[in-house]
């Protein structure tokens, strides 16, 4: 059995014989790799992770922020100006990604917001309102699967354990998607093909729990194992077989790792370049990101670290406005 990326892929010579199941083939219209399942006229792409940019929404410096950076995840350089959210975000709204647009759900505006914005990724214009969280607040953690934006915990004046779901194709607003196993703010999120995860956050102190919740299912959350320590503020990264946190908690400079396949604790995978919390985090099929922050104080640089090895990360460039506690998404 071949694989690509711990994904088993099976070799076909004639792939107009096969009557089910996914092939990976190239999606010109998208300029990725991507599944295509051979009872639909469709691809069905990796999702979770991007191959060409990185983007960050919102945030925080002196106020709150309405803006929108795309960095390229191909070359090293500064970020540029990708137009601006319906509203300013701060305080760490959702970060969602399709193949064609990023979103940002929740957030602070003033007080806590259940606004849900949808830019496109391939124009620099204002984003659109795309429907509201069940539950208004901020500081969620977020997940993404092929059709849908996920976004668990936050604070609403305590911490929540809510995960609410919504549509890519509709603007019809977020539905209830189940509960965390443990309520709480300043979680981080990851996603693997099958399932989000919710990891570390705060409430009473920083926790170390990972939670695991089904896409296809309306259920409580199970427990996927502990981080290496409690830990909050922490940006959210994924690869197609692990999940990643890196910094939090003030000045912390640690990357974590844990198996998607497995309930283990998680292992230290270096550091990032500059120590920090609430960055954005943004993840390549092979890289993990981390953009601005705070560690005492404001961070604009983004950090680049290896999904195959455990090193310190370098430096990738700088965002156009310094902040922290944006929203992160990839194309």
């Amino acid at each position: 059995m071949r694989k690509i990326n711990g994904v088993p892929v099976e070799a076909h010579t004639d792939l107009s014989s096969l009557t089910g199941g996914e092939v990976l083939k190239w999606d010109s219209t998208n300029a990725l790799m991507a599944w295509e399942d051979q009872d639909s006229t469709g691809f069905v792409p990796f999702h979770g992770v991007g191959s060409n940019y990185g983007f960050t929404a919102g945030g925080e410096n002196s106020g709150y922020s309405d803006t929108i950076d795309k960095f390229s995840f191909t070359s090293s350089g500064n970020a540029t100006g990708h137009g601006d959210l319906s509203i300013n975000k701060g305080n760490r709204p959702g970060g969602h990604s399709s193949t064609t647009d990023g979103y940002s759900s929740g957030g602070r505006p003033s007080s806590y917001t259940d606004v849900i914005d949808k830019f496109s990724f391939s124009s620099n214009t204002t984003a659109a309102s795309w429907g509201t969280l069940t539950v208004a607040r901020w500081d969620g953690a977020s997940a993404s699967s092929t059709t849908d934006g996920f976004y668990s915990g936050g604070y609403d004046g305590s911490g929540t354990n809510v995960i609410d779901k919504f549509s890519f194709s509709s603007s019809s607003g977020a539905s209830d998607h189940g509960d965390l196993s443990v309520s709480r703010n300043n979680p981080a999120g990851q996603n693997s093909s099958d399932y989000g995860f919710s990891s570390g956050g705060w409430v009473s102190g920083s926790q170390n729990v990972i939670d695991k919740f089904a896409w296809s299912s309306n259920t409580t959350a199970s427990d996927h194992g502990d981080l290496l320590n409690g830990n909050r503020g922490i940006a959210g990264h994924s690869s197609s077989t692990d999940g990643f946190i890196s910094g939090g908690d003030g000045t912390s400079n640690i990357i974590n790792k844990f198996s998607f396949s497995s309930n283990t604790t998680a292992s230290d995978h270096g550091d990032i370049y500059q120590a920090r919390s609430l960055a954005a985090g943004t993840s390549q099929t092979d890289n993990g990101y981390a953009a601005g922050g705070y560690n005492g104080s404001l961070v604009n640089t983004i950090d680049k670290f290896s999904y195959a090895s455990n090193t310190t990360g370098s430096d990738w460039g700088d965002l156009t406005v310094i902040r922290h506690s944006s929203a992160g998404q990839q194309y």
